[in-house]
């Protein structure tokens, strides 16, 4: 009988603590250092104004990495940015949340564009996010995935004169330069 080699949420547990990410895909392992200046500026600001009006309507909690995403006992990761609607909160547990967010955001930058746009995508989409944006602080630009037909589709190639728009969260605008200016 063959031995699977994948590793686990289990192993994830065990990884340093040493300020670099570290996550799970398919029970392989993806490691990516600190995030630079123009990610978390991006994070931060993406942050504030999403948590503002997710809190100031009551819609449910907005986290910022780190915080576990756990999909499966082979799929653990640490998005960026996540939301999680009052409908959905049962994913969420006091350590983690267990299944998919409503709203999954990733901030690329040169060591994570590649499995931001491929890997998560696939990932995300197969395990039921909702709405999935990532984000690219050097254009700015940014591409909108949305479930549509069991899957996750382009819907959206912004640039910087456009502004993040959700039917999860009617009401919300968000200009792309605000993100970098």
């Amino acid at each position: 009988m063959p031995v699977d080699t994948r590793l686990t949420y289990e192993d994830y547990c065990l990884l340093p603590s040493d300020g670099k990410r570290y996550e799970i895909i398919d029970g392989e392992l993806y490691v990516t250092p600190s995030p630079q200046f123009a990610h978390q500026i991006s994070v931060t600001r993406m942050t504030r104004y999403l948590s503002a009006f997710v809190e100031d309507n009551q819609l449910g909690l907005v986290f910022v990495a780190p915080f576990d995403v756990v999909f499966s006992r082979f799929d653990v990761v640490e998005p960026d940015i996540l939301y999680v609607s009052k409908a959905r909160s049962e994913v969420l547990t006091r350590k983690n949340v267990q299944g998919a967010p409503d709203l999954v955001i990733e901030v690329v930058s040169e060591s994570t564009a590649k499995i931001d746009r491929t890997i998560k995508l696939k990932l995300y989409a197969r395990f039921g996010v909702l709405e999935y944006w990532i984000f690219d602080p050097n254009g700015p630009s940014a591409k909108i995935y949305r479930r549509q037909h069991g899957a996750l589709e382009l819907v959206a190639t912004l640039g910087p004169n456009d502004s993040f728009t959700t039917p999860l969260l009617p009401g919300f605008s968000l200009p792309l330069k605000k993100l970098v200016e």
